[in-house]
Formats: C-alpha cells, structure tokens, sequence
C-alpha cells in the first residue's frame, strides 16, 4: 500500500477536485453542519471519520446533491457548482457507494450495474453483451454469480460488491465510499483495497468513511475528524496514532480515552444451569442441515464463521424469519412453533436484523413510533394505547442507549446509521425478550457508540437475559461471547468453550473442511 500522508500521485500538492467552503446545513432546528471547509485532492484516498451524529452523512449528502446546503459553495476543480440532484453530481464525475445499497433488488445483477448505461444495438438494450461485460467485471471483484438473477437472491456482501463496481465502472473523477466494507468478508475486503489502489495511481480522489480503524490506518493518506457538525481536525493519517484519533472522534483528552478505552464486555458474570433457548437439529433447504443450539441465561454465544456460514440464516430460523423443514425450538422450557415469528416474539425470542434498512426500521415513522411498534399489543388497553405510556418507554430507552435525534418525533430515517441501530435495539429490549439475537449489532457504528451498545449488551447479559451474538469483527465475538459456536456450509463444525474461545481457535476452526481436516485448496 502507499504511504500514508501522500496528497497525491506524482504531484507533490495538487488542487483539491472537490471543495466545500464554509458549508452549513441545518434540519428541524438541529446544526447538522457548521461552516465547515473540506478539501479532497486527485489520487488520494481521504479519510472521513467522527461518531454518528457528527455529520459525515450529512456532508457527503450535501457534495453529492441529495441536500443543498443553507450556506456556503460546493467548488468542483476550482469551480463553484450547484448539484441540483445526485444524478448531476454523477454526471459531473462524482460517484457514491453508500453504506445501505441503494440499488433495484428485484432487476437483474447485470442490469444493476449497467443502469442508465446498457449498452445498446439498433436503438434496443443489448441484453447479451451487457450479461457478458457485467460476468467480466464482476470477475474482477471475485464475484462469480448468474447476473441474470435478481440482486436480491445475492448476499449483501455481494450485493455491496456490485454497488462498488457499478461506482468504479462509471467515469469518476471523484469515489465517495461510505462504509463500503461493512458486509464484506475479509477476501473481499482484499479485493476492495487493491481496486482502491488502482484507482489511486489512476488519479481518481477517494472519499472513504469507516469506523474500522485499521482500514483507515493502511489504505488512507489524509484524514479529517468531525464532531457535532463541525470539522475539529484535518492532516495527514501518518501524524496521528490510534489513540489521538479516537480522542479527537470523540473529545475526550488522550488520559481520558486511555482510562475509559476498554469496555467490560464480555466480562464474568453469574450463567444460568438451565438454557433458556434450546435450538435442535434445525434444517432449511440448500441453507441448514441439523444446526443445534443452547444458550443459558445470562450467557452470550457466538455463532462464528465466513459470510454464507449459516449465521443469519440460524437466528432467523430460531425466530421463525426463516422457513425450516425440521427442527425443535424450545423458550425458557417452552416448545415454540416453528417458522412463526409471532409465537418466537410471545415466547420471548427476538431478532435485531443484519440489515436494519430492508427488515428493521420504518423510515418514515418516528423515532417514538419506531420504539413502541412492536410493545403496542402489550401496553394497549381495550386497542388504545396512552400516549403517557408510550413517552414513558421511548425517554427511557433514549436515555439508557444515548439515541441522538432533535426529538421522539424527528423521522427515524433521518438519523444516522449508528442511532437507528439503536432505535431498534431499543424497539426489542422494550419487550423484555429472554433471548436476544442480535445480527451484527455494532455494523456501521461509530467507535464510542460501538462501546455503549456493547456495555449494553453485557448489562443484559448480567441481568440474566440470553444473548446470541452475530460479527463479522473476530475481535468483537470472541471478546464479547462465552462460547463460539462455529459454522459452515449451513453445519455446525465446533463449538469453543473456557480457553478455547480466542481468534486462533476460531481461524483453525474456521479452516478446517468439513470431515475436519486442514483444506489445501487455499
């Protein structure tokens, strides 16, 4: 990888191609952004980092036309610009992969990547080549799938994968990458760093979002720190370690995030002897084969393993999310009926989703809406439900889980990513569940939000409820579980337990075939 702190390739300091000067934006009586000055220069990969709510959405949101900004101008290679859409941003060189993708689920994978540009014969849509060009590109991402399937039968790994070439593939002067490695697994996550690479010594500027620090630390140059709305710092990623970056993401002096910088999650506590959530022999058509699963209360256990392993598709199939053909689940004692969500939730088993945009939040319903949907057949008498009540819960769990939002009636869309996984979180926990599944928890969330989810996690944990924790982040499931349950290919593969539970273990598991023997096909 380059170095970092390089401004550009081949140029000591070239003009920056994308500028925001003096920028504010406001919404709903909250300061998004203030005054904030931004620079991004061809051939370098520009880090753009803060916790949720700091405004880094809202900035990208405002370069790329989705929101025009209250003050202040937009210069694209010195040049003042007014982007009255994101399809003229585009058109003006500037592309985007956001962290949620926003492609067409139910159109082709190949017309996906070639929308607005199929290539054409005869005036038509030249549907063969497109499929053949779309098979050679996705090649080069390590995506081997039928592009005439529709993206929505893909994995979202994959899916983001699509997203990126899409992005690359179009002639852009300017690549905004907003969490791109959030759903991917490490060899894909390979692949992205050497397009980034190629891109870099091609000229094109990089904009890069992530909350995984070390990304940040081996692919950027430069990096710029947001808090509350404004820009605190701005140099080059090599003059700062680690721990100055977290201190300025957060605003806390270095004594400080070194004192409070680790979390007690995962730490000891009392474990029940009788299992709360009994899974057995569990079987779903081409996606699990007799998968078993326990977990007592006040435990947490990992299910680890690659993207496709099983994971999301086990705790779907625990919530009745997930069609099986066999198996036995039992609640606290209690059978529950099988591939019936609404007998999972009333025994006390709930789901927070991997992907909160398509199966978790109601983006157009508030905040407090969003909290209290799935408690209102509870806490409703006679089918009316006291607004008292419902103010009672939503202020509690905005409290307890620090959700920032102007108000319970701000739209919930409107938040940042971390904060609507945490409206979510929010939505279950005010169920009182005896078992929570919780799907990639910390995907998308800022460093400081990352620590409070997690402290809320073990508080749960203490207080006798069973967890089952899904991370793709080894060093957050191993850290966080007392037992690792490890899957492939759909099967249960191993199980680790006591001293066993570390990432070696996990990686040697992971590694093994499925007869149990080391796989040599690298």
């Amino acid at each position: 990888m380059a170095d970092a702190g390089r401004a550009g390739v081949g140029v000591t300091n070239p003009s920056p191609v994308l500028e925001l000067a003096h920028v504010s934006k406001s919404f709903v009586g909250v300061r998004a952004l203030q005054d904030v000055d931004f620079r991004l220069r061809p051939g370098q990969v520009h880090a753009l980092v803060g916790e949720n709510g700091a405004g880094k959405s809202t900035l990208i949101k405002v370069a790329t036309g989705v929101y025009h900004p209250d003050a202040g101008e937009i210069r694209l290679d010195g040049s003042p610009v007014h982007f009255a859409s994101p399809l003229a941003a585009q058109e003006a060189g500037i592309s985007t992969i956001y962290q949620e993708i926003n492609l067409v689920p139910l159109m082709s994978v190949a017309r996906n990547l070639y929308l607005n540009r199929e290539p054409r014969r005869f005036g038509l849509i030249d549907a063969a080549r497109m499929r053949r060009d779309a098979r050679r590109v996705l090649r080069e991402y390590g995506v081997n799938v039928n592009v005439a399937r529709p993206l929505r039968e893909l994995g979202l790994g994959a899916q983001q994968m699509v997203a990126i070439a899409r992005a690359v593939q179009i002639d852009a002067r300017v690549v905004i990458m907003d969490e791109p490695t959030s759903s991917l697994e490490h060899r894909e996550v390979e692949t992205l760093f050497g397009v980034i690479e190629r891109l870099r010594h091609q000229g094109i500027a990089i904009l890069y979002v992530s909350h995984r620090l070390d990304e940040l630390f081996r692919i950027c140059d430069a990096v710029t720190v947001m808090r509350d709305g404004r820009v605190v710092h701005t140099g080059a990623m090599r003059d700062l370690d680690r721990l100055h970056l977290v201190s300025l993401m957060l605003g806390r002096d270095i004594a400080e995030v070194r004192r409070h910088g680790t979390t007690d999650f995962g730490s000891a506590h009392h474990i029940g002897d009788r299992p709360v959530l009994r899974a057995e022999n569990l079987s779903s058509r081409r996606v699990l084969q007799d998968v078993s699963l326990e977990v007592r209360p006040g435990e947490v256990v990992g299910l680890g393993g690659l993207l496709g392993a099983g994971r999301s598709e086990t705790a779907k199939a625990v919530v009745g999310a997930l069609h099986t053909e066999a198996g036995r689940i039992e609640v606290d004692g209690a059978q529950v009926r099988r591939n019936s969500t609404a007998a999972a939730i009333r025994a006390g088993a709930v789901l927070l989703p991997e992907d909160r945009k398509s199966e978790g939040i109601v983006p157009n319903l508030s905040v407090r809406e969003n909290i209290v949907l799935a408690a209102l057949p509870r806490i409703s008498r006679a089918g009316l439900v006291t607004r008292a009540k419902q103010d009672e819960i939503v202020d509690y769990f905005m409290k307890r889980l620090r959700i920032k939002a102007s108000s319970p009636e701000q739209k919930v869309g409107e938040l940042s990513g971390g904060n609507q996984q945490k409206v979510l979180l929010a939505r279950w926990l005010c169920l009182n569940p005896k078992v929570l599944l919780l799907d990639e928890p910390t995907r998308g969330i800022d460093v400081g939000a990352k620590a409070e989810v997690q402290g809320v996690i073990d508080e749960l944990a203490k207080d006798g409820l069973g967890v089952v924790l899904i991370s793709s982040e080894l060093e957050e499931l191993i850290e966080g579980s007392n037992r690792v349950v490890v899957l492939k290919d759909g099967r249960k593969v191993g199980e680790l337990t006591g001293d066993q539970v570390s990432e070696d273990a996990l990686m040697q598991s992971l590694a093994q075939a499925p007869g149990g023997t080391p796989r040599t096909d690298g």
